[in-house]
């Protein structure tokens, strides 16, 4: 296992190094941010200048690439072009949002997606089951963009009883998770129900059911932990959708930092924000792949 671990943890090192080398090419082929900081008006070229060469724009590529690789490894990210706030100090403001958003959204979907994904399967064709999967198809059909808005016009504009956007009390979690939590149960029901299908056609399950043993202890020690997965698989696979989210209900998290950072082309910030999130998802399939073989001992052995 500590073999598996170190291999997986060099072959992660290298992603982050991909994604952060892509991220600051792309990024910059978006404009100048001098232009930005001058917002216009009598503007010289020696002022567009004097501005680059203060933030070190003026160096090649490969040496504010390299810089940047530095200052990654000592946990510095640089400072903000509009402001000169410390792109660290940004982020840690930012990612417990993110991280709270994700996670409770990831909880709640798990809660709700293994019971109903169970229930259909075995219920397979009868009403239950079409009714689920009807309901799974319609929640996949929403985009998260419209989802979210659709959930401020309901909740803010004709009820009026949750705020709009923002981050300013417990009322104001409620639509960001709730609108994530439908699009990831969506799926992840669908996911189990599949699964436990096959799981349920193998012939140990029949063994379990003639020894005698309860429906339930059949259902969620034996087949649902065989059944797990393809459900663990995407769980790694979640997180990219929040950004999205994030923005349309201005949550103060990593998704909102790195837009504002673009329109901006505040080069420190995306590049920090896209590298921790980069690390955070690589982090996470990390644990997918260990829970692979703590659910299936025939991966951990091979």
């Amino acid at each position: 296992m500590a073999g598996f671990i170190l291999k997986r943890l060099l072959q992660a090192v290298f992603v982050v190094l991909a994604v952060t080398l892509i991220v600051s090419f792309a990024i910059r082929l978006s404009g100048d941010p001098a232009i930005m900081l001058m917002g216009g008006g009598n503007v010289t070229e020696q002022d567009l200048q004097n501005i680059r060469q203060s933030l070190g724009l003026e160096r090649p590529f490969y040496v504010q690439y390299l810089s940047f690789l530095e200052g990654m490894v000592r946990g510095d990210f640089g400072k903000s072009f509009m402001g000169g706030t410390p792109v660290s100090m940004l982020i840690a403001n930012a990612l417990p949002a993110t991280l709270l958003l994700a996670f409770a959204s990831l909880l709640a979907s798990i809660v709700l997606s293994v019971p109903l994904g169970v229930y259909a399967a075995v219920n397979r064709g009868r009403w239950p089951d079409q009714m689920i999967r009807i309901l799974s198809l319609v929640g996949l059909s929403f985009p998260n963009f419209w989802l979210a808005i659709m959930m401020v016009l309901l909740f803010s504009i004709v009820l009026g009883v949750l705020p709009p956007s923002g981050m300013e009390g417990p009322e104001s979690f409620v639509m960001p998770a709730l609108t994530m939590a439908i699009i990831l149960t969506a799926t992840n029901v669908r996911l189990v129900r599949t699964s436990m299908l096959e799981t349920l056609s193998q012939q140990y399950i029949m063994v379990a059911r003639s020894k005698g043993l309860r429906d339930r202890v059949v259902l969620y020690k034996h087949a649902l932990r065989n059944s797990a997965i393809p459900l663990v698989t995407y769980i790694g696979l979640q997180f990219g959708g929040i950004v999205i989210v994030e923005r349309v209900f201005n949550w103060p998290g990593m998704g909102t930092l790195a837009f504002d950072a673009i329109s901006n082309r505040d080069y420190p910030v995306l590049q920090g924000t896209i590298t921790v999130l980069a690390l955070f998802i690589v982090l996470i399939n990390l644990l997918v792949d260990i829970a692979y073989g703590l659910i299936d001992p025939r991966i951990r052995t091979e």
